[in-house]
């Protein structure tokens, strides 16, 4: 399916057209891929946990998959790709869903709880980042701007099937964004939602990989401590890493945590849909 939204800050000046999974029918689910795209961490084994009583809806955010290209990364993409992602949801006619965000793509579902308060029904971000400057991932995203291609061959057959040629200028771009995020702190504990966590007023289930390399040490307490009340639950799987809902130790123990939060914190209900 595509959407075509006739503007989006990530592409200022033209209509945008995006590419959109849609699985199911139930009370709506929006996934948002991270930085790398859907392919590289895919959602199967929730989409069939799911998607029975969930219509799960998965964009590709603008330069990402099958949607319109990106010519520049903004420092501040995370803003922009959130206000793509309400435009989107006017456009499919969707009130309150359920935002489902994984990596980058939680930063954007926090984002949108923190300037959107009523509009999220909840929340499930995993590997979210908070800290703006992350000195333990810089060579990471040294290497995603200068050398993508030292990911490794699967890696990179992944990232050309899911993005085409451009995969390569793309997981740069994303590399060259997060550095200058970082450059441009102001000081090392500034986070990447502007002190504005607590307007989140959204239930929000915390998914996070003991083992994730993303992660520096303090930032997933410094997260839950900045959402305080809004956390119904916090999961952190020992062994997962980055991308608990796909690695095959941890994907079933994601999808039945996910099946528990919405059933009990986010109750399904008809009226979510306009």
């Amino acid at each position: 399916m595509r959407v075509t939204l006739p503007a989006s800050p990530l592409a200022p000046g033209t209509p945008v057209s995006l590419h959109i999974r849609m699985v199911g029918t139930g009370t709506p689910l929006l996934v948002l891929h991270g930085g790398w795209g859907y392919d590289i961490y895919p959602f199967d084994r929730q989409i069939a946990a799911l998607e029975t009583t969930h219509r799960i809806v998965i964009p590709d955010r603008t330069g990402y998959g099958g949607s319109g290209t990106l010519d520049v990364q903004q420092v501040d993409f995370h803003q922009r790709a959130a206000e793509e992602t309400l435009a989107l949801l006017d456009a499919l006619d969707i009130d309150r869903p359920i935002l489902w965000g994984h990596s980058d793509g939680a930063v954007i579902a926090l984002r949108i709880a923190s300037m959107a308060p009523h509009r999220p029904r909840g929340i499930i971000a995993e590997a979210t980042h908070f800290w703006r400057r992350k000195p333990a991932s810089r060579r990471f995203f040294e290497t995603m701007r200068d050398a993508p291609e030292q990911f490794g061959g699967r890696v990179v057959a992944t990232l050309e099937c899911d993005h085409g040629p451009r995969w390569r200028a793309l997981i740069a771009t994303n590399g060259a964004a997060w550095l200058r995020i970082a450059d441009e702190a102001p000081d090392p504990f500034a986070d990447l939602y502007d002190g504005r966590l607590g307007r989140v007023n959204t239930p929000v289930l915390l998914i996070h990989g003991g083992k994730d390399p993303r992660t520096e040490p303090g930032e997933f307490e410094a997260l839950a401590a900045a959402l305080g009340r809004t956390l119904s639950a916090v999961e952190v799987l020992p062994n997962a890493g980055h991308s608990p809902h796909s690695e095959a130790s941890s994907a079933d123990t994601v999808s039945a945590l996910a099946r528990q939060f919405l059933a009990g914190a986010v109750p399904q209900a008809a009226s979510s849909l306009r």
